[in-house]
This record gives C-alpha cells, sequence and structure tokens, in this order.
C-alpha cells in the first residue's frame, strides 16, 4: 500500500513539469505543436534560470511561450523564431543569447566555451608542477653505511 501511495506520488511530481503547458496555450496542428514544443526545451525561463520555458509555470515564460508559438503560425522557421526571441526586431529589443538554454559556441561565446577547460588543464598543470617539485625538493635520507646496517641489524635482532 506504501508502496503504491509513493510510486503515484513519484509519477505526479515527475508529470508535474510536463503541466507548464496549458492547454489553451496548444497550437491545433499537432506538428506545429511538436516544433513549438522543441524550441520550448531550449529557451531559459528568465525567471526560473536553469529551467525551460516548456517546464516554468512563470507568466514570463507562459508569455515567451506564446510568442513562440506566434511565430510558428506567422510562417518562420526554427532559427527564424530564435533568432527573433535572441536578436528581436524593430518593435522587439529580444533577450540576448542569455535566453537560450544551449548558447552558441562563436564569437565572445567561444571565450566561455574555451575558460573551462582551459582553467582545468592550467590547473593540472600547476598541480602537477608542484608536486614534481615537492618531490625534487624533499631532503632525501642518505643510505647507511655498512657500520649502520650492522649496528641496525644488531638492534633488530633483539
Amino acid at each position: 500500500m506504501i508502496r503504491a501511495a509513493v510510486a503515484a506520488l513519484a509519477l505526479a511530481v515527475a508529470a508535474l513539469p510536463a503541466a507548464a503547458v496549458q492547454p489553451d496555450e496548444m497550437l491545433a496542428d499537432p506538428a506545429l505543436e511538436a516544433r513549438a514544443r522543441a524550441i520550448s526545451e531550449n529557451l531559459r525561463c528568465l525567471v526560473c534560470r536553469n529551467e525551460s520555458i516548456d517546464e516554468s509555470n512563470a507568466p514570463l515564460a507562459r508569455d515567451l511561450r506564446l510568442l513562440v508559438r506566434e511565430r510558428i503560425l506567422a510562417g518562420d522557421t526554427d532559427e527564424e523564431v530564435f533568432a527573433y526571441i535572441v536578436h528581436g526586431d524593430d518593435t522587439f529589443a529580444g533577450f540576448g543569447e542569455y535566453v537560450l538554454l544551449r548558447p552558441t559556441a562563436d564569437g565572445t561565446n567561444l571565450i566561455l566555451w574555451v575558460a573551462g577547460p582551459a582553467m582545468l588543464a592550467g590547473g593540472l598543470a600547476l598541480a602537477g608542477a608542484y608536486v614534481r617539485r615537492r618531490r625534487a625538493a624533499a631532503d632525501p635520507t642518505p643510505p647507511l653505511d655498512a657500520a649502520e646496517r650492522a649496528r641496525l641489524a644488531e638492534i633488530l635482532k633483539d
């Protein structure tokens, strides 16, 4: 009984993001609705941060979902919809690349894409140099001479 209740609760929680798109937002044509969903999954909710507008219940996410569907009905391709949301036009300023969940890897964004791996490689190189330097600087104990080895063997016998 308890397992069934936990399973039902888990399914209800898992279905919450799917409930963000309201029935009155959906397009009548299933193909166009599928395109709208695919685009919405790649746009960031500006209120919720790392959540797509497709998953968010925020009013701004709803407005963006409606804008995506409006652009699709106007005949825009997926790329044109993304370009409109990011850059806007004469009447709409756009949201910039921040609205994309997967920003492009060109221009100034290339610095951000390369900076993380470059910093990791630099940190590993510094750590390796530090370890090598520590090993080289360690004061090695000189080896025992014959008299010391004999004395040590005598002590260990006792």
